[in-house]
């Protein structure tokens, strides 16, 4: 007797010791069975619907275009430090031809205002060598080029419109669709409508996500832009300024009174 009773003290004991250690398991199952699934920011954004892609389509076109306009905006491409030297050093010595055939043979922005605007230097105007007309012709070539890159610009300007436009009727429709959950379960179940808003609002978040980067994106090419065509002009113009000025250096010193020393 005494023999069975110890086998069933330790059988007793050993099942609650295997009810002890297995209680935690299940305990943390049950848990795991309750707690809400957490879905990623990805999931979030495929759950907001076809709202989504052109969403997701600017934003393509939106990196696109910033390192397209990066390539295109450098200052190599516009003002050459190299096109510049030899542009002045030529002027200086009133070399308009030299000028001429070495900046058509650069296509640097700076070369092509060159080439367009300096075969119109008169030369038989000894006092301003036509500046008039190579200054019109400057401002005529910048009026033409300045369009083709500022549309490239201007593209940012469009994204930045049309991404919250998109979001923004992405979620209205969200809203309407979830206050219609909520007037068929008459409101019963407030998680499904939270969840129904949060994945409307994913729309609106999206589109200003992509609108805000390219707002910036457009001014700081658009400067960037306005700066690098101001510095081909200036160089064109500094450029006939040497011309003129070595062209009436004579008349310059024949206008010194008498007595006062040149240097």
């Amino acid at each position: 007797m005494s023999l069975l009773r110890s086998q069933r003290r330790l059988i007793t004991f050993g099942v609650f010791l295997i009810v002890a250690f297995a209680s935690p398991d299940l305990f943390a199952q049950e848990a795991g069975d309750s707690a809400p699934e957490t879905k990623t920011l990805m999931d979030k954004i495929l759950d907001a619907g076809w709202f989504m892609a052109p969403i997701g389509v600017l934003s393509v076109v939106m990196i696109t275009l910033a390192v397209f306009n990066a390539l295109q905006l450098s200052k190599k491409k516009f003002v050459p430090a190299g096109l510049r030297d030899e542009i002045l050093e030529n002027m200086a010595d009133v070399r308009v031809r030299s000028s001429i055939d070495i900046a058509a043979q650069d296509p640097s922005y700076l070369g092509r205002m060159v080439a367009t605007s300096y075969p119109l230097v008169d030369a038989t105007d000894t006092e301003t060598l036509g500046r008039v007309r190579v200054e019109d012709a400057i401002a005529d070539f910048a009026i033409r080029e300045n369009s083709r890159y500022m549309s490239w610009i201007g593209y940012f300007s469009v994204i930045a419109q049309a991404a919250p436009m998109i979001g923004l009727f992405g979620t209205v429709a969200g809203m309407i669709l979830a206050f219609d959950t909520m007037g068929l379960s008459g409101g019963a179940d407030p998680s499904e409508l939270a969840g129904n808003i949060s994945l409307a609002l994913m729309t609106t978040a999206g589109g200003l996500v992509v609108a805000i980067p390219s707002i910036f994106c457009f001014y700081i090419f658009k400067n960037k832009f306005n700066s690098l065509v101001s510095g081909a002009q200036e160089i064109s113009i500094e450029g006939l300024d040497y011309a003129v000025g070595a062209v009436n250096a004579d008349q310059q010193l024949a206008k010194v009174p008498e007595g006062i020393s040149e240097g």
